[in-house]
């Protein structure tokens, strides 16, 4: 089976991100998949993003919410969304995904003022 396939139809993702000094750092999260590329949205000051614009290795497996896995990890390389366009893209695809659920999450970050941004995601190759 492809790398990717495992992630057909699952909600989501557990994303292994590494502290400066080597420790990783688990966390579920939404995600959608177009392509070879998968997409996460979060917020823009959490520390999965410090990580990532620090160290863009990572490893991602298919989970369940409370992150048990139901899949293996896959070594992979994330970064930051810069492209407007991209970014815009990625939303709809995760708005498509995951509707109102997405919608209420959404507004409630937007009441706080927490910026999201997309995140990127390659499998290691």
């Amino acid at each position: 089976m492809n790398s990717l396939e495992q992630f057909s139809k699952k909600k989501y993702l557990n994303l292994e991100t590494f502290r400066k000094s080597g420790v990783s750092m688990k966390t579920p999260v939404w995600f959608v998949q177009d392509g070879e590329i998968i997409y996460v949205q979060t917020m823009a000051n959490s520390g999965k993003v410090k990580r990532i614009r620090n160290n863009g290795r990572v490893n991602i497996a298919p989970c369940k919410m409370d992150r048990k896995l139901n899949g293996s990890w896959v070594p992979a390389q994330a970064r930051e969304v810069t492209d407007p366009e991209v970014s815009m893209t990625a939303d709809g695809l995760l708005d498509k995904k995951y509707g109102l659920l997405k919608k209420i999450f959404s507004n409630q970050r937007a009441s706080k003022e927490a910026q999201d941004i997309i995140l990127e995601i390659k499998i290691s190759g």
